[in-house]
């Protein structure tokens, strides 16, 4: 799995008209998944990203009960190496991609997160504010 961790001062998902997903003052945080990750995978990674040290004075979303904002993305996973369309086949189909992106959410809840989501599947538009600006990929 991997995540994109940015920190924001705001950040939402749309899809349509609805917006589904807001924060303020925290994490948005795309996550990609590939074929062999797990459960456990998605456990760990949901602790690496709530403890990230990210945020101002060195201090993670758990010290400061920050806010997240995950979306899912698969083009995370995304290879451009060989020309200039890139190919998915890193990343692993939506009947497995979905169900560890609700394990990283339920990780994250678990250990105190207040946590909003974009809608998997969906054609979203993902809107933020950076602060910093910080940006850190998370991989496992």
């Amino acid at each position: 799995m991997r995540a994109l961790v940015q920190t924001v001062s705001r950040a939402s998902v749309t899809v349509g008209e609805e917006i589904v997903g807001k924060i303020e003052d925290g994490l948005l945080v795309l996550v990609g998944v590939t074929h062999d990750d797990t459960a456990a995978t998605a456990a760990e990674l949901a602790r690496k990203t709530w403890e990230l040290r990210i945020l101002d004075g060195d201090r993670s979303a758990a010290d400061e009960g920050a806010p997240v904002l995950v979306v899912s993305q698969f083009t995370l996973y995304g290879d451009a190496r060989k020309g200039r369309r890139p190919t998915w086949n890193a990343a692993a189909p939506a009947e497995v991609a979905e169900p560890l992106v609700t394990a990283f959410v339920d990780a994250l809840r678990a250990r105190g997160a207040t946590v909003a989501t974009g809608r998997f599947r969906a054609h979203m538009l993902v809107e933020s504010v950076n602060v910093g600006p910080r940006t850190v990929l998370l991989e496992l």
